[in-house]
């Protein structure tokens, strides 16, 4: 009798913990970004420049999409990223409303290589994610070319970064999305 007492008291306390766990927060699943469209518009006209990263199976293997872009030398870019889930082909989700809805979780770094000649900077407005140490959630920003070079480019989105940070070095949280493209400012 005593063991089905013991028995009984282990079942009643695991029924207790698991009935005790707060489920009143919503679980928010991680998106499904399998494609990253960068496209840069020159300020005053010209021809817009699109960069696109794709990788259908998300394995970070497959990736495809137009990977190089030409900058004129001297000219400022208003540059927005799109992104999206194309899991299901025929119905591809726009995943930048959710990001931009969770924008305070959310941040954009741009990864300037050796050699090339370009600066960035922030440029959402209002409501997308702007923190009191002026993080920008980053989906809009500047480009401006500088002089003849070339060299990669890194656009990395991470989710529950550190804010404020300094930059990608002291971000952490975890990276969503990582697309690198070769650039040519001529």
């Amino acid at each position: 009798m005593s063991n089905l007492r013991n028995f009984a008291t282990v079942i009643f306390t695991a029924v207790l913990f698991v009935s005790c766990v707060n489920d009143s927060e919503p679980i928010n699943e991680e998106e499904v970004i399998t494609t990253l469209t960068v496209t840069l518009v020159p300020e005053g006209g010209g021809e817009e420049i699109v960069l696109s990263f794709q990788d259908l199976d998300g394995d970070g293997t497959d990736d495809t999409g137009l990977k190089k872009g030409t900058l004129a030398a001297g000219v400022t870019y208003n540059g927005s990223i799109e992104l999206l889930n194309e899991t299901e082909i025929d119905d591809p989700e726009d995943i930048t409303k959710e990001v931009k809805a969770e924008g305070l979780d959310h941040q954009f770094f741009y990864t300037i290589g050796t050699g090339l000649d370009v600066t960035t900077a922030y440029s959402d407005k209002e409501g997308t994610g702007k923190d009191s140490g002026g993080n920008y959630l980053g989906i809009e920003f500047t480009l401006t070319a500088g002089a003849v070079s070339s060299g990669k480019l890194t656009f990395t989105l991470r989710h529950k970064p550190n804010k404020p940070n300094t930059g990608l070095s002291d971000a952490e949280g975890e990276t969503d999305i990582d697309a690198t493209f070769d650039i040519e400012v001529k």
